[in-house]
């Protein structure tokens, strides 16, 4: 019998949510549709320059999606379906911090890690916790009714996680298990009919739509799936034509002449879905919520811990400026603002340790007799390697709070005299049951990895930096 490996199974799950996603959510296929003109367009103006940040074949098949639970328990099943996709948590995202509105949750984002992973399929899930704990925005009533709505429900079958964790052990599945798999994971991401509590989801959704999305019913769902896209702002135009309702920005780095960095995202605007609502006398009626929508990412290069201070103090310029020009477009400050202290290229942000990269020995240049330097910076610039740019594979939480609060109803109830409940990576890896990544040090290895050869090569001692 055949066995279906980790990687297969990763992209066939993808491909099936996609198109589960689809059929639940018509307007994202036409995202979808409009995603693949773009590509297609763009490589054929661009040609091979299109592909720089990952083939067109990887690009065109990417997907990340998002979901949102109650418990440290949910997270942890989670956890475990995610790990027989060969998927693991990476990054901390505190989006309490980054949105005006309210947004209970803290975030890490489940994805392959190895370069040959990522090249085979770079599924990622951004997946959100609800922070019960949190005074800001829960009472001490309201919590315990919470907690226990949340304790009293299952998400996933047993049947999933007893699976899961055979392909996490094993690397693989016998075709009729994968099978078996696949189908239970899907479904459990599928959106619910079963009547919602009309009167005890609309006292959470009081305090954040979010937390109403995740502890007012008693199920999880797929929140947004997101195609990756060479050209987002010619994509947010051909949406637009369409006639479908875009959220008002861009999210993340500004359009510009140079190298594309991070990560930019931008969405259509959630519908009114309609579902099953249960009344207090007990009786069922129609009605909607508008909590699911699609999103649409480009993706550029990962940027080093020093790159990633200077793109957070470029924003803090951008959103000061911003304030005291209210009448100019934020677009055309944010581009000011980038064309005067980002680098304007690759070889710059290679030159300057802003950005990561991999390094390849340059076999075309000349023997000189001259010897190598030992700086990266001038061995770029005297051509003895050339540098490949390493894909951005994480999210940033300004953006996905920023696209969270575009797609919300309203603003929420946040208490700001009351001291915040603490969270961190720490406490993530805790509660999830095993360590969460360090997006930077995953960058860093792989850079490292390949100066180790050069170093080697070109005979030079200690490591290049």
């Amino acid at each position: 019998m055949s066995r279906i490996s980790q990687w297969e199974l990763r992209a066939a799950f993808a491909a099936r949510l996609s198109e589960m996603y689809g059929r639940e959510v018509p307007a994202y296929t036409t995202l979808v549709d409009v995603s693949r003109e773009v590509n297609e367009d763009v490589l054929r103006a661009r040609g091979a320059s299109a592909e720089r940040l990952g083939s067109i074949s990887r690009v065109t098949a990417e997907r990340h999606g998002a979901i949102r639970v109650g418990t440290p328990r949910e997270l942890r099943h989670v956890a475990r379906v995610f790990a027989a996709l060969g998927m693991h948590p990476v990054g901390f995202y505190d989006l309490r911090e980054a949105a005006a509105s309210a947004v209970p949750v803290i975030s890490t984002a489940f994805r392959p890690v190895d370069r040959e992973e990522l090249a085979r399929n770079p599924f990622r899930v951004f997946t959100s916790l609800l922070t019960p704990a949190d005074p800001r925005f829960f009472d001490a009533d309201l919590r315990s009714r919470l907690e226990a709505f949340l304790a009293d429900r299952e998400l996933f079958p047993p049947e999933l996680l007893t699976l899961a964790d055979r392909a996490t052990a094993e690397r693989e599945l016998p075709q009729q298990e994968a099978e078996r798999f696949l189908h239970l994971a899907v479904r459990a991401f599928e959106l619910s009919a079963e009547p919602v509590d009309k009167a005890w989801y609309e006292t959470l959704e009081r305090i954040s739509a979010v937390a109403a999305d995740i502890g007012g019913v008693r199920s999880t769902h797929i929140n947004h799936l997101t195609p990756r896209v060479l050209d987002i702002d010619e994509l947010y135009r051909r949406m637009t034509d369409r006639g479908i309702e875009m959220i008002d920005t861009i999210q993340g780095p500004p359009a510009w002449q140079g190298p594309d960095v991070l990560l930019r995202q931008t969405s259509f605007r959630a519908l009114a879905e309609s579902r099953a609502m249960r009344t207090p006398d007990g009786s069922v009626i129609s009605g909607a919520l508008r909590v699911r929508f699609g999103e649409v990412e480009a993706r550029g290069i990962a940027l080093t811990r020093e790159g990633r201070a200077l793109y957070d103090e470029l924003l803090g310029h951008i959103d000061e400026r911003t304030a005291e020009n209210p009448s100019q477009p934020r677009g055309e400050i944010a581009r000011a603002v980038w064309e005067r202290h980002m680098p304007g290229s690759e070889h710059a942000l290679a030159a300057k340790g802003l950005a990561h990269f991999t390094y390849h020995l340059r076999p075309d240049r000349p023997r000189d007799g001259s010897r190598p330097p030992a700086g990266v910076g001038e061995l770029l610039r005297q051509g003895w390697v050339r540098a490949e740019p390493i894909v951005y594979e994480d999210f940033l939480p300004r953006s996905a709070a920023g696209i969270f609060q575009s797609n919300l109803s309203g603003q929420g109830t946040r208490h700001h005299d009351q001291q915040g409940t603490a969270y961190d990576a720490d406490w993530l890896s805790g509660a999830i049951g095993r360590d969460v990544l360090d997006p930077f040090a995953l960058y860093e290895r792989q850079q490292n990895e390949s100066l180790a050869p050069v170093a080697r090569e070109l005979g030079l001692t200690g490591a290049l930096s």
